[in-house]
C-alpha cells in the first residue's frame, strides 16, 4: 500500500505540483542538444548510463534507505521499464529513425497508459483521453516530421517498445505507490537501471580515453538536472496526480526540444511547426482539468 496522500484539494490538482512535474519532461527536451552538441560522438549507451547509474547510487547512499521484502524485485522492475530498457531503446531508435518519428512515437504515450490503467488501475477508458491523446500526437507531428522522415522497421519498434516500457513504468509506480520518500524511491530505479545498462554499455561501447572538460560537463548536467531532479520530480507526480494527467505533460519534452533547437542551433520553426506546438500545449493544459466523479 502507498504510504503517499492525495492533494487536500480533491479532484483538482494542486497547480504548482503539476507544475513541477512538469519540470521533469522540460528538461528531458534539452537531452538531445546536450548529447550532440556537449557529448563523445556514437556514446549513446554511454550517455545513458551515466545518466542513471551515478545519480541512482548517490540517491541512495544520502538517502540510507534500501529496499526490502517484495520491494527488491519491484524497484528492480520499475528501474528496468522506466530507465535501462527504456533508456536502451530510446536510443536505438534515435539512431535508427530521424528524430521526428522518434518523438511522434513517443507521443503516443498518453494513450497507452490510457489503455494500460484499465486493467491495472481499474479506471475507465475515457473518451476525452482519447481525443486529447490523438490531438497531442497530430500536434507532436505537426513539430517534428518532415516530408523527407523515413520509416525503418527495427527503429519504430524500438520507439514502440520504448514508450510502452515508460508507460508501463508509469502505470505500475502508481499502482504499486512508493514505501519510501522520494529521493531513495528515486535513488533505487535510477540505480537499477544503470545496472541493467552498465554490461549493454561495456559490451557494445566501451569507455572513452578521456574528456574534455564540455563533455563532462555535458555528462554531470545529465546526471543531476537532466535526471536525478527530473526523475524525482516525475516520480513524485506519477504518486499524487493521476496517471493519465501526468503522461500528458511528457508531450511539452518534444516542444522544447523543437524550441531549444531553434534558439541554440538555428533549426527553422515554420508556421506548421508553430501549429503543432500550439496544438501540443493545449492538449497538456486541457489533460491537467479533473474529470467529474464518475456516477
Amino acid at each position: 500500500m502507498s504510504t503517499l496522500a492525495a492533494p487536500s484539494s480533491g479532484l483538482r490538482p494542486v497547480w504548482w505540483l503539476t507544475a513541477a512535474t512538469a519540470v521533469a519532461p522540460v528538461t528531458w527536451g534539452t537531452t538531445y542538444v546536450v548529447t550532440t552538441e556537449w557529448l563523445p560522438p556514437e556514446r549513446p549507451l554511454l550517455a545513458a548510463t551515466v545518466r542513471a547509474l551515478p545519480a541512482g547510487l548517490l540517491l541512495v547512499a544520502a538517502g540510507r534507505r534500501l529496499p526490502s521484502g517484495a520491494w527488491w524485485w519491484k524497484a528492480a522492475v520499475l528501474g528496468t521499464l522506466n530507465i535501462g530498457a527504456f533508456f536502451a531503446l530510446l536510443f536505438l531508435a534515435a539512431y535508427r529513425l530521424p528524430g521526428g518519428v522518434a518523438a511522434l512515437l513517443g507521443a503516443a504515450q498518453p494513450l497507452l497508459v490510457a489503455v494500460l490503467a484499465v486493467p491495472l488501475l481499474g479506471e475507465r477508458l475515457r473518451t476525452r483521453t482519447v481525443l486529447l491523446g490523438l490531438t497531442g500526437v497530430a500536434g507532436i507531428g505537426l513539430v517534428v516530421l518532415s516530408s523527407a522522415a523515413r520509416l525503418d522497421a527495427v527503429g519504430v519498434a524500438a520507439g514502440l517498445a520504448g514508450t510502452a516500457s515508460m508507460g508501463a513504468g508509469v502505470v505500475l509506480t502508481k499502482r504499486w505507490g512508493r514505501p519510501v520518500p522520494v529521493l531513495p524511491f528515486t535513488g533505487w530505479q535510477l540505480a537499477a537501471g544503470g545496472l541493467v545498462l552498465l554490461p549493454l554499455t561495456l559490451a557494445a561501447e566501451g569507455l572513452p580515453a578521456g574528456l574534455t572538460a564540455g563533455q563532462a560537463g555535458g555528462f554531470l548536467y545529465l546526471a543531476t538536472v537532466n535526471t536525478a531532479l527530473a526523475y524525482a520530480l516525475w516520480l513524485r507526480g506519477i504518486g499524487l496526480l493521476p496517471a493519465g494527467q501526468v503522461t500528458f505533460l511528457a508531450l511539452l519534452s518534444p516542444v522544447v526540444a523543437a524550441a531549444v533547437g531553434w534558439a541554440l542551433l538555428g533549426q527553422a520553426l515554420g508556421p506548421v511547426q508553430l501549429l503543432g506546438a500550439a496544438l501540443a500545449l493545449t492538449t497538456v493544459v486541457l489533460a491537467q482539468r479533473p474529470l467529474r466523479p464518475t456516477p
